[in-house]
């Protein structure tokens, strides 16, 4: 059976393709990662470019936001693999070490003079509104535009990564974490800073909102997949449903030769190891799997009606 393939996010308009060419020989640094930073480097910077045009951005800062995105960990090459790897959780002393990603990516973004403009990237982008994040524990004021919208998308693929998504069916009930995420929590800030952040959340709801409209973007390219594949699941029931319809006739026929007809006919239809003893397992194993597939576009399609109707 042919498998059912799509990207988790559908393809970014903004291409590197005119960016300085020093400036593309100093991104192959972010090679050098593991392979799941680079996955998800590559979708935060996937993510702030669909963002940024959702928010009507110009295309500079677009570029900026999308660059400095796609480096915003750029750390994690200067912490222990052990560290970065572990299943199980971190210890305190770990913890710390892997926080320190934002300076060690920053520290580096200024030693090499392609990467320094997009050093907001590495050294903002787990500053929180509220004056929670780290390594400075910044106010709103303080974090620059580009640093909040990396935030969201920076959160939200970190948590598809891992929810261990592979379908956007339920992914609203990660959207409506991230909405509590800009809403006031119990403070953690010293009491000075209480008043200035009282209302205030970790995220930006500004981008957190065009981000929604990126996700009904993604469900609706996994319905076209999927609606693809009920095509090629349709097309073989059709194949294997032929096939019965020959042996029916065949078993009904009298004369050798319409016997020899409709046995060739079924031997032409089979494919990829099928046969006469089989095929009937194989039909039921398709319509199964088209019955899932249905299903799974219309709870696709009210994933996007529960998303219309969230509050940011």
């Amino acid at each position: 059976m042919l498998e059912e393939k799509f990207d988790f996010y559908s393809p970014s308009n903004v291409s590197l393709k005119d960016i300085d060419k020093n400036l593309k020989d100093s991104l192959t640094v972010m090679t050098r990662l593991d392979e799941v930073t680079q996955k998800h480097s590559q979708n935060v910077a996937n993510l702030v470019t669909r963002i940024c045009q959702y928010m009507r951005e110009n295309n500079q800062f677009t570029i900026h936001c999308m660059i400095a995105g796609y480096i915003h960990d750029l750390g994690k090459l200067f912490i222990p693999p052990e560290i970065i790897s572990k299943n199980g959780p971190l210890t305190e002393q770990e913890y710390a070490i892997v926080k320190s990603h934002t300076t060690l990516g920053y520290e580096y973004c200024m030693k090499d003079m392609y990467l320094r403009p997009y050093s907001d990237g590495p050294w903002y982008h787990h500053e929180s509104l509220n004056g929670t994040g780290y390594p400075r524990g910044l106010k709103k004021s303080d974090i620059p535009y580009s640093a909040q919208v990396i935030r969201v998308a920076d959160e939200y693929d970190a948590l598809v990564t891992k929810r261990s998504y592979k379908t956007h069916v339920n992914i609203s009930e990660t959207l409506k974490d991230l909405i509590k995420d800009t809403k006031p929590a119990k403070p953690l800030v010293a009491l000075d800073q209480l008043k200035q952040n009282e209302r205030l959340g970790k995220l930006n709801p500004k981008p957190l909102k065009a981000m929604f409209k990126c996700v009904i973007d993604d469900i609706l390219y996994e319905i076209s997949c999927v609606m693809n594949y009920t095509d090629y699941l349709n097309s073989q029931i059709k194949r294997l449903e032929q096939i019965k319809n020959y042996k029916r006739k065949r078993d009904a026929a009298k004369r050798p030769e319409q016997k020899d007809y409709f046995q060739a006919g079924m031997t032409m239809l089979f494919q990829n190891g099928e046969n006469e003893f089989n095929y009937l397992t194989v039909l039921e194993e398709y319509r199964g799997a088209l019955v899932v597939r249905e299903q799974r576009i219309k709870d696709l399609y009210n994933e996007i009606k529960i998303i219309k109707k969230l509050k940011v």
